[in-house]
C-alpha cells in the first residue's frame, strides 16, 4: 500500500538448492522445516502449554483464510482455531430457527448487552427489518459464544475489525473472551490491488462441485479448447466432482474490483489505522517483491506462475511464467506463493512470542 513500510523478509537459505512441492501435505511439511524449523519449534513448544489471540486484518481476497489454514496445518486443528465473524453470522442466520431451540440462544441472550433490544438485533440477524443494523455488541455476543467452545486453542479471527469504530473493541476483546495474559496481535495483509483484481477476473467455477480455480493462476490438471468461441477453459478436475464440467467465469468477476471497490477502500482504512496503532505487536506480510530482487530473496518456486496456452496442431500447450504485476507504487513486481508468505509469518510469531 501507499506509504506504508511493510518489511521484506527473504526466505532462500545459504546452500538450499532443493526444490519443494508446495502443492503436497508432504512437500510443504519439507519446506517449512527447511526455510523455518527452528521458528516453527519454538511456536509448537510455546503452544504446548499457551495460546495467543491473532486478528486477520486485509483487503478481500487477500490470503486471509489461506495463511490461517496453512498454520493450522502445521501445528494442528486440536491447536489452532480460525474464526470467520461472517461464517458466524451468516451460520448462525441460516439455522436460526434451529438455534432458537438450542441451550445457545438463551446462553447469547445472557451475553448481549446493547443499544438496540435484543429481539430487534435478533430480527437485524435474520433481515426480518431493514430499518436497525446489526450492532457490534450482538455480533461480539456471538463470537464470545463461539468462543466458549473452542477450549482455550488459539484463535485466528477473521473480520474483526471491519468497520473503523470496531478497530477498540479488538484491541480489548481478549478480556471479554477469557485470554487475559495471552499474547494478542494483528497479522497485517499488504496485496497490490492489482493481484486481487486479477484474481477475481480470471476466476472460474464448477456449476456441479462449485469448485473455484483461476484460467490464469490456479489451472486443473484438465483443459480444453473451444472451436467456436477460440477459447480454452478448464475442467473441473475436484476428486469431490464426478463428471469434469467445464468451468464457467461467476456472473459479474470480469468486473473485477470495479463492484466492490467501496469495500476495499474501507478495508484500507482500517488497515492504516491498525498499522498506526502502538502497545499491540504487528505481523506485517506482503505477498509480493520487485521483479529486480525477486532472485535475490526469493527461490523461483516460490514466485506465482502466470499460465497461458496456445494450440499446436491439435495439441494444448501450458505456457509457464512468473506472474508479474503492478504494485500500488507503479513497481513491476511477482506475487509470492502461500508457502513463503507463510515463511515470513511464522518468523515474525515467534519472535513476537515470548
Amino acid at each position: 500500500m501507499k506509504g506504508l513500510e511493510f518489511p521484506l523478509i527473504g526466505t532462500k537459505v545459504a546452500g538450499l538448492t532443493k526444490k519443494f512441492d508446495l502443492n503436497s501435505p508432504e512437500g510443504r511439511a519439507a519446506y517449512f522445516e527447511a526455510k523455518a524449523g527452528t521458528e516453527i519449534e519454538k511456536i509448537r513448544k510455546y503452544l504446548d502449554k499457551n495460546t495467543f489471540v491473532a486478528y486477520l486484518i486485509g483487503k478481500k481476497n487477500s490470503g486471509k483464510g489461506t495463511y490461517s489454514q496453512i498454520f493450522t496445518e502445521i501445528f494442528g486443528a486440536d491447536k489452532i482455531a480460525l474464526v470467520s465473524i461472517g461464517d458466524v453470522v451468516r451460520n448462525t442466520s441460516d439455522d436460526w430457527e434451529n438455534f432458537k431451540k438450542s441451550d445457545k440462544f438463551e446462553r447469547l441472550k445472557r451475553l448481549y448487552r446493547g443499544y438496540i433490544s435484543f429481539d430487534d438485533a435478533c430480527d437485524a440477524l435474520t433481515g426480518r427489518t431493514q430499518s436497525k443494523l446489526l450492532p457490534t455488541e450482538f455480533v461480539l455476543a456471538l463470537l464470545k459464544l463461539t468462543i466458549e467452545d473452542l477450549k482455550g486453542k488459539t484463535l485466528f479471527i477473521d473480520g474483526l475489525p471491519r468497520e473503523l469504530d470496531q478497530v477498540s473493541y479488538s484491541l480489548y476483546f481478549r478480556d471479554l473472551i477469557g485470554y487475559r495474559e495471552d499474547p494478542d496481535m494483528f497479522i497485517l495483509i499488504d496485496i497490490p490491488e492489482s493481484v486481487i483484481d486479477e484474481r477475481i477476473k480470471y476466476r472460474v467455477v464448477c456449476p456441479n462441485c462449485k469448485n473455484t480455480r483461476n484460467i490464469k493462476l490456479l489451472i486443473t490438471s484438465k483443459y480444453e479448447y473451444d472451436k467456436k468461441t477460440k477459447k480454452f477453459y478448464l475442467l473441473c478436475d475436484s476428486p469431490r466432482c464426478t463428471g469434469g464440467f467445464r468451468m464457467e467465469p461467476k456472473e459479474g468477476d470480469s468486473l473485477g474490483i470495479g463492484p466492490i471497490r467501496d469495500r476495499l477502500d474501507k478495508d484500507e482504512e482500517i488497515l492504516r489505522k491498525a498499522f498506526a496503532l502502538h502497545g499491540i505487536p504487528k505481523v506485517l506480510l506482503r505477498n509480493h517483491v520487485a521483479e529486480a530482487e525477486s532472485d535475490t530473496y526469493f527461490d523461483d518456486y516460490e514466485i506465482t506462475p502466470e499460465y497461458s496456452f496456445k494450440l499446436n496442431g491439435e495439441k494444448i500447450e501450458v505456457v509457464e511464467k512468473p506472474w508479474s504485476v503492478k504494485d500500488d507504487n507503479g513497481i513491476s513486481s511477482v506475487s509470492l506463493l502461500s508457502a513463503p508468505v507463510v515463511v515470513s509469518m511464522l518468523k515474525q510469531i515467534a519472535e513476537i512470542l515470548p
